[in-house]
């Protein structure tokens, strides 16, 4: 287990499983939670400047977090997700894509309120099948702290 002292600034993990997008599971979750022509009908997209079926942002996304919950290494303290921000989306992710993250730790503190915990903001990196940044998103999470010894 990850706690909030095991965090640093600047340490990054790089993940080594990848996920690959259907134009099934495109229109799946599209017709779920962002039911945009160009994202439901093939034909439609490739009439749009992708040219091709696309993922929506919020489906990148989570794929994002589903991959930053496989990255190597032991299972983070997190009590909660507390926000996400500064979510970019540099490339589309289309039907085929296969992706990978990388996660970087990129500022943490001690929770004003709650002695025994922290805040961490990670930010998640996408990449595609050529090693291009598709997105990025910063997260924050709330983290527990190393709990104290037991005194005998």
């Amino acid at each position: 287990m990850r706690y909030y002292e095991d965090l640093k600034v600047g340490n990054r993990v790089v993940g080594d499983e990848t996920y690959t997008v259907t134009a099934e599971e495109i229109k799946s979750f599209a017709g779920e939670w962002d039911p945009m022509p160009f994202h439901l009908d093939e034909e439609l997209a490739e009439q749009s400047p992708i040219g091709r079926l696309f993922a929506s942002s919020v489906h990148t996304i989570a794929i994002a977090v589903r991959l930053s919950h496989r990255l190597k290494g032991d299972s983070l303290a997190a009590v909660a997700g507390l926000g996400w921000d500064e979510a970019r989306f540099h490339l589309p992710v289309c039907a085929g894509d296969d992706l990978r993250v990388e996660a970087e730790v990129v500022s943490k503190r001690e929770s004003a309120s709650k002695q025994d915990r922290g805040i961490c903001i990670n930010q998640l990196s996408v990449f595609n099948q050529n090693g291009m940044l598709a997105a990025e998103i910063k997260i924050a999470s709330l983290v527990l702290k190393r709990p104290a010894p037991a005194s005998l």
